[in-house]
């Protein structure tokens, strides 16, 4: 049996999303159906829920996880940056909340045929769109060793990135393509400087994030999904996301600060000023895990949650 998915602060989620039992919510990266379960048991008369992945697989366990709740469930294979365009299609050019969770989950991550894991010794692939050409390999096997340096800086915020990807290029030449991540991850490894291999996880690790990233062109979904998600809300509706690491969540919060720059309002207070901010935040720094949440599910340890409220229409 196939153990599910746990949602990360399942109960922040729902407090700062305000369900309404005959509202209509988004979950933009429904996943495994985690928190879409947690906002349909919110749900009573005329509420619905669609849930947006573009991970086939990862939808298809959320159908199986929500088959008690199909009457209000609409379940979208797509990239969240579609939102707009998904809503209009159902008739519903305005929602009451969405819910945009950046985490892949623990199935994707321990899953061979994805190669996201760095231990599993599968093909490198990354892509949670498997419609998507671009590949892991392609990158890793296809780029200059300029562009992979670039690359792990820029998305992993890898000190060594030049050496590491100066090691690559060379394997590539000794030994031909890079196609296994067990393999990439032991070349990283072994390019990195001994007395910082024990600092920090395992060594590849930022490489492995700055790839993932890299495949999926995540940041620049991020930065893409979230003024359309506000654009998306009734006044009063509630934005609520969850990154994962500081460079989404740095994306999450400087968008949430300009769109709210012209209220005055302290940040969980309800908004009284006539400026002319799109959003006010509702809490004043982001939201981490409890320790008892971090105990039962330790890849919640690094999450961070900012939630916003739409001021305006839009007009």
């Amino acid at each position: 049996m196939v153990e599910l998915h746990l949602p990360v602060m399942e109960k922040e989620v729902l407090a700062f999303l305000n369900c309404r039992d005959d509202g209509v919510y988004v979950d933009a990266t429904v996943g495994d159906g985690g928190h879409a379960e947690a906002i349909c048991r919110s749900l009573v008369a005329g509420g619905k829920l669609i849930g947006i992945d573009w991970d086939e697989a990862a939808l298809e366990r959320a159908e199986k996880r929500l088959s008690a709740f199909s009457g209000k469930v609409n379940l979208v294979h797509a990239d969240y940056t579609r939102l707009a365009e998904i809503l209009k299609d159902m008739g519903l050019p305005l929602v009451d909340g969405i819910l945009i969770d950046l985490g892949a989950s623990t199935l994707q991550l321990m899953d061979r045929e994805r190669g996201f894991s760095l231990h599993r010794g599968g093909d490198l692939d990354m892509r949670m769109d498997r419609r998507q050409s671009l590949t892991a390999s392609d990158i890793v096997n296809n780029y200059t060793a300029d562009q992979l340096a670039d690359i792990f800086f820029r998305y992993g915020e890898e000190r060594f990135s030049r050496r590491i990807a100066a090691r690559i290029a060379l394997e590539k030449e000794k030994s031909g393509p890079i196609n296994n991540s067990f393999r990439l991850a032991e070349i990283v490894k072994e390019a990195i400087p001994a007395r910082y291999r024990r600092r920090g996880g395992h060594p590849s690790r930022k490489v492995f994030q700055a790839l993932r990233l890299a495949v999926n062109r995540e940041l620049d979904n991020i930065c893409k999904v979230l003024p359309r998600a506000v654009n998306c809300l009734v006044p009063g509706g509630r934005l609520v996301v969850i990154a994962y690491h500081s460079l989404e969540d740095r994306i999450v919060k400087n968008f949430m600060r300009e769109w709210a720059r012209k209220c005055n309002c302290p940040p969980g207070k309800p908004c009284v000023c006539k400026g002319e901010a799109e959003i006010t935040i509702l809490s004043a720094k982001a939201v981490r895990p409890g320790e008892d949440e971090v105990n039962r599910n330790p890849r919640s340890r690094s999450a961070r949650l900012r939630a916003a409220e739409r001021l305006k229409s839009t007009g």
